[in-house]
């Protein structure tokens, strides 16, 4: 039950680093390990680059070691420098507090926080114990264990102090004090020996190890210090960000990222990237990931590695209900009945197409289908206007409209869906979204 973590981790692609190959393997198979992971609740969500943690997290937990996730309402007053050119706006407490609290329920769709199992999930917030340090504590007992000369190595420092325009202020300077701090207090506190976090976080894992040493230099030489594990970065095949689709950043919560959004983001990875995704971002097992691959290279036009993809992640993050909801609203939008699609569904579909206002009161008397359509972005003018509609391209509502009678089409009362939309489109593809209100 606690054996094969890293073997997970490494057939996945999902292990980048350890700090002890050798020892780590031994010591993870010889019982049941607390690892922990943090978070720093810089908004009301996270983001599907927090999703890679998150999944460490989930095979740790699957592989019988009790996780903890780590909320930093301390650290998120401070901000960590790395990967970041510039400095953080310093958030309130009451806004820091309030994030912590949005993301907090993100955990509990991917880990079992059971209190009863051994390998329970446990959630802290590291402001319970960071609040509580004075100032002059901190530099005797946590910052006389740290050379400047190596904290200036650290990448997230040197990239700010080669900036002169930006640098990097004190506070953001010891973050990695803090860092340190939280994984000596969970070492004492929950006797948690691991720390899991991105590539980038390498250099901090090391510090908070080292602290640790420090703090244990007395004990007994066979108690286990601590130990680090990194993920690596995600990347796209075709070197463009990942977590990033057309409209902004992908959230792992409703309210920032529509679950059709969520779904179709998946569903839009390339065949380079779906089966990679489908290793980090999924708990299927081996066997079934290669045989979705390989009937996926057979058939590559019915994209059942994205399918797979984007009904698994969906489902784990938003719930059965929602795959379904966001297939029924794909199939409408690709040749269904669009006016099947219930009120939220129509908004969420729709909301990256091009839109256009309306005045309500035009439609008492009818609107002519030519002259709305040359206020779209779907003709240029009323002559490009007439041409997409004598050649049968335009679409009312999902129905083509008939080249017969298309001229003597308006658009009417009858016309709008759940009374304020009225959708066209040219083609297979171009759609465009009139309101009226």
């Amino acid at each position: 039950m606690t054996t094969g973590f890293l073997d997970e981790l490494r057939w996945r692609g999902l292990l980048h680093q350890t700090t002890a190959d050798t020892e780590l393997p031994t010591f993870l198979g010889g019982g049941h390990r607390t690892g922990y992971c943090g978070f720093d609740p810089t908004n009301d969500s996270l983001t599907i680059g927090n999703l890679m943690p998150i999944m460490l997290l989930g095979h740790l937990q699957r592989h019988g070691h009790r996780p903890i996730v780590l909320m930093g309402g301390g650290t998120g007053l401070i901000g960590d420098p790395s990967g970041k050119d510039a400095e953080r706006t310093l958030q309130t407490r009451e806004q820091v507090d309030a994030n912590v609290a949005a993301c907090s329920r993100i955990f509990q769709r991917v880990l079992d926080f059971d209190e009863g199992a051994p390998n329970g999930a446990l959630m802290v917030n590291n402001m319970d114990w960071l609040s509580e340090l004075g100032y002059l504590e901190v530099l005797r007992d946590v910052g006389k264990h740290f050379s400047v000369n190596a904290m200036i190595q650290k990448d997230s420092v040197r990239d700010r102090l080669e900036n002169r325009e930006q640098g990097i202020s004190y506070t953001e300077f010891s973050y990695m004090l803090l860092q340190a701090y939280d994984f000596l207090h969970l070492r004492r506190t929950a006797d948690c020996t691991l720390q899991i976090a991105g590539s980038d976080q390498y250099g901090n894992i090391v510090c908070g190890i080292d602290l640790i040493r420090r703090d244990m230099i007395d004990q007994s030489e066979d108690q286990p210090r601590g130990y680090g594990i990194t993920g690596p970065l995600v990347t796209k095949a075709d070197g463009t960000k990942f977590g990033k689709s057309e409209s902004g950043a992908v959230w792992l919560t409703a309210e920032r990222t529509s679950p059709y959004a969520f779904y179709q983001f998946w569903l839009n990875a390339s065949d380079a990237d779906a089966g990679k995704y489908l290793r980090f971002f999924t708990f299927l097992d081996r066997e079934t990931i290669e045989d979705i691959e390989q009937r996926h290279a057979e058939k590559p036009h019915e994209r059942l590695a994205q399918k797979t993809l984007a009904a698994e992640v969906t489902r784990m993050m938003h719930g059965q209900e929602e795959v379904d909801r966001s297939e029924a609203a794909a199939a409408a939008l690709f040749g269904g009945d669009i006016r099947e699609l219930d009120e939220q569904q129509l908004k969420d579909v729709f909301a990256d197409v091009p839109h256009s206002s309306h005045s309500r009161d035009q439609l008492g008397s009818g609107v002519p289908l030519v002259d709305l359509l040359a206020e779209t972005s779907l003709a240029g003018s009323k002559r490009e206007a007439r041409e997409f509609l004598k050649n049968g391209s335009i679409s009312l509502n999902g129905q083509k409209v008939d080249a017969a009678d298309a001229m003597e089409r308006a658009v009417v009362m009858d016309d709008l869906l759940h009374g304020r939309t009225i959708l066209l489109r040219r083609g297979k593809k171009a759609w465009h979204a009139t309101e009226w209100t």
